[in-house]
């Protein structure tokens, strides 16, 4: 049995808040679904992909954990960016934005994705897999917004249903392997040894 007295690990909270919703927005980006699921999206965004996701970085912080207060928080925000665009716009608040402008916001998403990916190279599998999933989709939702390419937006939506999905694995992983004590289910070892 796990030790029940040690400070709780945050991480599969915020990964199940990223996966679960980063899946039902790329359902919509895929074309599976349409406008109403994204508007299902946007409360879920703001309190299981956002708020969870905040929570679950300010946890990290106080484990002393760099990588995971840097990524939960920072995706945490992206779906409280996410969900605000998307009621700003559709309440004429703001312009709506110009799916190169959007391109660009997710582009650079994937910039800052990719150096968290570089972090996961001494961690694990699971995690390494979710990191570089989730910078594919970045790159391709951005590429494919910036030049107008909506196949190349419907290839970002199905590599994150993937993302999401690697991501509410780790979480499944992390909790159940806690939950017994030992290694249940796999997340591989560290990517690199170096």
């Amino acid at each position: 049995m796990a030790d029940r007295t040690a400070v709780a690990n945050p991480a599969p909270l915020g990964l199940v808040g990223f996966g679960l919703t980063t899946v039902l927005l790329s359902l919509v980006n895929a074309g599976v679904f349409g406008a109403d699921l994204e508007m299902l999206v946007i409360p879920m965004a703001i309190a299981f992909g956002g708020t969870i996701q905040l929570m679950a970085g300010a946890m990290e912080f106080r484990t002393g954990n760099t990588f995971g207060m840097t990524a939960f928080t920072s995706y945490g925000a992206f779906w409280w960016w996410f969900a605000l665009l998307l009621l700003f716009q559709n309440n004429g608040w703001i312009p709506e934005v110009s799916a190169q402008a959007l391109g660009v916001a997710l582009i650079m998403w994937g910039v800052f994705t990719t150096y968290m990916w570089v972090g996961t190279f001494k961690l694990n599998w699971g995690l390494f897999s979710v990191f570089l999933t989730l910078a594919l989709t970045f790159f391709l939702l951005g590429f494919g917004d910036f030049l107008g390419v909506g196949v190349v937006v419907t290839l970002g939506g199905w590599v994150g249903i993937l993302t999401g999905l690697l991501a509410m694995y780790v979480s499944f992983a992390e909790v159940t392997n806690w939950t017994w004590g030992r290694d249940v289910l796999p997340l591989g070892g560290t990517p690199y040894e170096g």
